[in-house]
């Protein structure tokens, strides 16, 4: 547990391994046995059909929600599902608490199809800033974490996402069109022109990861939850990549951003591809 005068950083350094620990047990109790194994019963929609929730969600998400203030007290949780079920629950990101931001199974959708392109994220957040962030993929068994000012690694080893191959088309992973506005879709087929080959996105976390591995050139992305971006953001940041919003601002997890946005691997990309997505940039090339 974090000591009275233990600083953010001074509890990141002695106890990452422990938030790593958390999470790898979430999903091996709550997460990994029903994998491939649910029962209908098990599954529910919330908004709609594209919007699922499971028990391996809800379960999750309760273990780490009492697991992680008890190391960091005085912190908070902003769960997915807690927010859900209580819309008031989000506002805690404003405080001035440090607050664990939760998606217990991003790629809910897939993993209900029994697909591995799911993982559980987790982000350390003070007064709007990314402290640190953990991606974990329990089916392939990846994690990736990020300390701010300390790089992102995937099961230890450094990533660097490095700028896009020169020549190739940009590779763009998008909002699904069951989650944007008018404007947004719009926006969005901006990306629908030469140098571009955009695709629907799968699980957030997973492409921020593809990200910062530089397996990905870029997102944009039309919905600005926390649960969603938070981890992957830092670890994006990390490894040498970028985001801006519609505005020419970073990303703001705290909320209030110009959709879409556009995270990248390098500066340059993210540049490129906001002005497309803002309608000021001709074809990328």
């Amino acid at each position: 547990m974090i000591e009275d005068t233990e600083t953010i950083d001074e509890f990141l350094a002695r106890h990452s391994a422990d938030v790593e620990e958390a999470v790898r047990k979430a999903a091996a109790a709550e997460i990994m046995p029903r994998f491939r194994q649910l029962a209908a019963h098990e599954v529910d929609q919330k908004s709609g059909p594209h919007d699922l929730v499971t028990d391996a969600d809800r379960n999750a998400e309760l273990y780490l929600t009492q697991v992680l203030p008890e190391l960091l007290p005085g912190s908070v949780v902003v769960g997915e599902e807690a927010v859900h079920a209580d819309p008031r629950t989000y506002e805690a990101i404003q405080g001035d608490a440090p607050v664990w931001i939760v998606d217990p199974v991003d790629g809910t959708r897939q993993f209900v199809r029994g697909e591995e392109g799911f993982c559980t994220l987790i982000a350390l957040v003070r007064h709007g800033v990314l402290l640190a962030s953990w991606t974990y993929a329990p089916a392939r068994d990846q994690l990736a974490t990020a300390v701010r000012g300390g790089g992102a690694f995937l099961d230890g080893e450094r990533l660097f996402a490095g700028p896009p191959e020169p020549g190739r088309p940009l590779r763009v992973a998008t909002s699904h069109p069951d989650y944007t506005t008018d404007d947004q879709k719009r926006a969005l087929l901006a990306l629908w022109t030469d140098g571009v080959a955009p695709r629907p996105c799968g699980s957030a976390g997973l492409e921020y990861l593809a990200l910062a591995r530089g397996e990905l050139d870029a997102t944009a992305f039309s919905w600005e939850a926390a649960w969603d971006h938070a981890a992957g953001m830092l670890l994006v940041e990390e490894a040498g990549g970028a985001h801006l919003t519609l505005t020419g601002e970073p990303f703001r997890v705290t909320g209030g951003n110009t959709l879409p946005f556009t995270a990248a691997r390098d500066a340059a990309t993210a540049r490129r591809v906001a002005a497309l997505l803002a309608g000021t940039a001709s074809p990328v090339r």
